[in-house]
C-alpha cells in the first residue's frame, strides 16, 4: 500500500485565512459592484434599449406577418419550400398551444445574443488565426467558458447588474461565444497554403487576402461554429429565466418547480423546434454559400 503520509503532512492555509481570504475577495468585488455598478449599467442601456424595442416589435406584429417574414428569412437562405413548409408547421403549432408570445421573447433574445456573439466571435477567432501567442492566451480562457457551470459565473453577473435581459445576455453570450471563436480560427488556419501563396503571388494585400480568400474558404467551419453558437444559447434559455430573462425557460422552470409535466413538455418542444429551425436553416445555408463558392472557382 502506498505511503499517503506525505499528503497529511503537505502544507494547508488555515481555516481562519482561508476565511479572511474569502471575505477578502468578496468584499472587494461587493465595493466594485457600488463604485463601478452605475456605470457599467450605463454602458449596457443602447443594448436593453434594443432588446425591449425587438421583443415589443415581435410581439406587437400580426401573427401572420411575423409568420411570412420568418419564412422569407428561410427561404432566401435556403431556397428550399420542404423547409420552408417545416417551419410554418412549426410556427402554426407554437402558436396553436399557446406558446407563440414566450417564443418570440425567446427569439428576440437567442437573435441578439447570436449577433453579439458573432460580432465579438469571428474578429477574436482572426485575431487567433494571425498569431500562435493569441491563440495560446485565448484558449484557456474560451476553455474555462465552456467547462465552468453556468450558474458559477451568473453569481458576479446578477451581483453587479441586478436580475433582467442584460445579465441574461451576458451569460447567455459567455457560455455560447467559445464555439464560433474556435471554428473561425481553425476554419481560416486550415486554408491551403499554396492559395494563400498564389494570392501574395498576385499582389493582394493583407486585408484582401482576408475577406477574399480564407473567410470566403473557411465559411463552411465558421458556419458550425454559429451553428454550435446558436444550439448553445438555446439550451441557456431555462437557465437564463432564473435571472428574470422571459421566454420559454420560465414556464419550464415553472413546471419544474410545480411538477407541471404538460407545460415543461410542450415548451421544452418549443425550444426544440427553434432549434432545429435555427440547426437547417444554418446548415442549408453554408451548403449553399460552399456550393456557389464551388462554382465561382470552377
Amino acid at each position: 500500500m502506498a505511503d499517503s503520509s506525505w499528503f497529511t503532512s503537505f502544507p494547508q492555509l488555515d481555516r481562519k485565512d482561508l476565511t479572511v481570504f474569502k471575505k477578502t475577495l468578496d468584499g472587494a468585488y461587493r465595493e466594485f459592484s457600488r463604485n463601478y455598478g452605475e456605470l457599467i449599467e450605463g454602458f449596457f442601456d443602447p443594448l436593453l434599449t434594443f432588446l425591449i424595442w425587438f421583443e415589443k416589435l415581435l410581439l406587437a406584429s400580426p401573427w401572420w406577418l411575423t409568420m411570412a417574414i420568418i419564412v422569407a428569412i428561410v427561404y432566401s437562405a435556403t431556397r428550399s419550400w420542404k423547409l420552408c413548409t417545416g417551419v410554418l408547421a412549426s410556427l402554426i403549432a407554437i402558436g396553436i398551444f399557446g406558446m407563440w408570445d414566450d417564443t418570440m421573447r425567446t427569439l428576440s433574445i437567442i437573435t441578439v445574443c447570436t449577433l453579439l456573439s458573432i460580432v465579438i466571435g469571428v474578429p477574436t477567432g482572426i485575431l487567433m488565426s494571425r498569431s500562435n501567442r493569441m491563440q495560446s492566451i485565448i484558449t484557456p480562457i474560451l476553455d474555462v467558458m465552456q467547462t465552468m457551470p453556468a450558474f458559477v459565473y451568473l453569481i458576479p453577473v446578477v451581483m453587479l447588474l441586478g436580475i433582467g435581459k442584460i445579465p441574461g445576455v451576458i451569460a447567455v453570450i459567455i457560455y455560447a461565444v467559445p464555439p464560433v471563436i474556435r471554428l473561425t480560427n481553425l476554419g481560416i488556419r486550415l486554408v491551403d497554403k499554396e492559395i494563400m501563396e498564389a494570392a501574395t503571388s498576385f499582389g493582394a494585400t493583407d486585408t484582401q487576402k482576408l475577406f477574399g480568400v480564407q473567410l470566403p474558404l473557411a465559411m463552411p467551419t465558421i458556419m458550425a461554429g454559429i451553428n454550435q453558437t446558436i444550439m448553445m444559447a438555446l439550451a441557456m434559455v431555462v437557465v437564463a429565466s432564473m435571472i428574470g430573462v422571459k421566454g420559454l425557460g420560465q414556464p419550464v422552470l415553472k413546471s419544474i418547480t410545480n411538477q407541471y409535466f404538460t407545460l415543461g413538455l410542450l415548451n421544452g418542444l418549443a425550444i426544440v423546434a427553434l432549434a432545429i429551425i435555427f440547426d437547417r436553416v444554418s446548415q442549408a445555408y453554408a451548403k449553399r454559400s460552399q456550393k456557389h463558392l464551388g462554382n465561382r472557382h470552377d
